[in-house]
């Protein structure tokens, strides 16, 4: 069972889903603006700067793609725009909502959204409407719980009760992650590598 990076080379970033070519199988980081998504991407790739990654939220403005290379080449992980809060103007955020629709709706390629939650912050609002949302699709969901180290020991277990609980899934369903401290990271590793039918 292979539990070292992920093999990851940047492809290309794209603004119109129909540019997108057809690939195997694919994966979509999806998350809050400010939830780590560029940061896991790095760790998961155990590169540090494989995707842009910004003290501000927003960093993430196209839809980037990386491919697992090279036994596992048409096997794609996609970083898509945030949602929430982001240092952008009205209508940029709205490019990006509805750029992250049209891929959810219709990308015919992907085999799960890699669903993001803020570990230190909980599930909020915008979280749950997009499980909702994710759930009406039928798109599958895989729940990766962020910033793990920025929880207190003492209240983990609260919250990732209380994570759960607000989610509708169980404690085995949430993977908890830290791309600083690299918690759950392997884990993580496996689990895309086996969404994507890879070696």
């Amino acid at each position: 069972m292979a539990t070292g990076p992920l093999a990851l080379s940047f492809v290309r970033s794209y603004v119109d889903i129909d540019a997108l070519p057809f690939v195997n199988a694919e994966v979509a980081l999806v998350g809050r603006s400010n939830v780590g998504k560029s940061s896991l991407l790095n760790a998961l790739a155990q590169r540090k700067n494989l995707a842009k990654t910004s003290k501000t939220p927003g960093a993430t403005r196209l839809m980037n793609a990386f491919e697992l290379a090279p036994e596992n080449s048409g096997r794609w992980v996609m970083d898509l725009p945030g949602y929430g809060f982001a240092k952008v103007s009205k209508a940029e955020q709205q490019k990006w909502a509805t750029m992250l629709s049209e891929y959810i709706e219709e990308r015919e390629n992907l085999v799960s959204v890699v669903l993001l939650i803020d570990g230190a912050v909980g599930p909020t609002s915008l979280d749950l409407q997009t499980v909702e949302w994710l759930h009406s699709l039928d798109r599958p969901i895989t729940y990766v719980a962020t910033k793990a180290d920025k929880v207190k020991p003492s209240k983990s277990k609260k919250r990732r009760t209380e994570l759960t609980e607000k989610l509708g899934v169980t404690k085995a369903d949430v993977t908890w992650v830290s791309a600083e401290k690299g918690t759950g990271i392997p884990e993580l590793r496996q689990t895309i590598r086996t969404l994507l039918g890879a070696s």
